[in-house]
């Protein structure tokens, strides 16, 4: 049998596909110089091919907490991807060429668009041995200080998150939070024009320990909201590298350094219940 016809094995104790309790998520997409991100691909993922937007590279920053619940409990989890779209070189005569505008739209109907990452910083040890193992991620610990709007907060569309660095303990089940910073970046949203658009299956690309390239929908049910973000709107988003000596540090500096921000798109799971303002009730005796 052709080893390319069958499924990857699901490594145990996993099982898919995984589910999530709740996710909010935002995403920030840089155009950017395609020469230093296509050798940066050639050397993560080799089978992939950089995917260019009327001679551009699209670099993404994609930030995510989420929620999952288990038989036995329950996880919260933060994580940063940072990729570059791309495709797999031996499906490249399937693709449209398409706008940067019309992929954000989700025009690509397949799907084979996606997130070629670079690197994933997570703070839940369970996820990045997940992540590893089961999609091929380059993924390794950090943790993160993060605001973003809420239903239980003070109103505003500002997301900030700070990224930092961390290490495994020793047991390799919890996470060593060092103070010092790697990047953050700043996005305030209010006010700008916003469009639902249908881009999932969003396709995540890694490369497993063999080599081998992996490919890994992740749907999402429920338009994103796309928001464009104009030249007079560059001061809407700030990225700043803390530690350009770091790898990630490195690679942000070089793939998008003072590039501006192109676009940003949301999604916020919606509550699903609500416990209300207390009330007195009458009272018998006299206060």
């Amino acid at each position: 049998m052709n080893p390319d016809l069958t499924l990857p094995p699901v490594a145990a104790p996993y099982q898919l596909p995984f589910h999530y309790g709740a996710l909010h998520n935002i995403g920030l997409d840089y155009l950017v110089d395609p020469t230093p991100a296509r050798e940066l691909l050639a050397k993560r993922h080799p089978d992939l091919t950089l995917a260019e937007f009327d001679g551009r590279a699209c670099a993404t920053l994609n930030y995510q907490l989420y929620f999952a619940q288990y038989a036995n409990g329950a996880g919260i989890t933060q994580e940063v991807e940072f990729s570059v779209i791309a495709h797999p070189t031996a499906c490249a005569d399937r693709l449209a060429r398409l706008t940067y505008r019309q992929f954000a739209d989700g025009r690509d109907q397949t799907k084979l668009l996606g997130i070629a990452r670079l690197h994933v910083l997570c703070d839940n040890p369970l996820a990045i041995d997940a992540g590893t193992r089961l999609y091929g991620e380059p993924k390794y610990p950090a943790w993160f200080e993060s605001t973003m709007p809420s239903l239980n907060g003070p109103a505003g569309e500002a997301w900030s998150v700070t990224c930092k660095r961390a290490a495994f303990t020793e047991g390799g089940d919890g996470l060593d939070r060092r103070p010092e910073g790697l990047f953050s970046f700043h996005a305030d949203l209010a006010g700008l024009a916003r469009t639902p658009v249908n881009n999932t299956p969003i396709t995540g690309y890694g490369t497993d320990p063999d080599g081998r390239p992996l490919a890994g929908p992740m749907n999402v049910y429920q338009p994103y909201q796309y928001h464009p973000l104009a030249a007079q709107d560059a001061e809407r988003v700030l990225l700043t590298v803390h530690d350009e000596a770091s790898e990630i540090g490195e690679h942000l500096s070089t793939l998008i350094g003072r590039a501006p921000a192109v676009a940003a798109w949301t999604y916020q799971s919606a509550p699903v219940a609500a416990h209300n303002h207390p009330y007195y009730l009458p009272s018998r005796q006299p206060r």
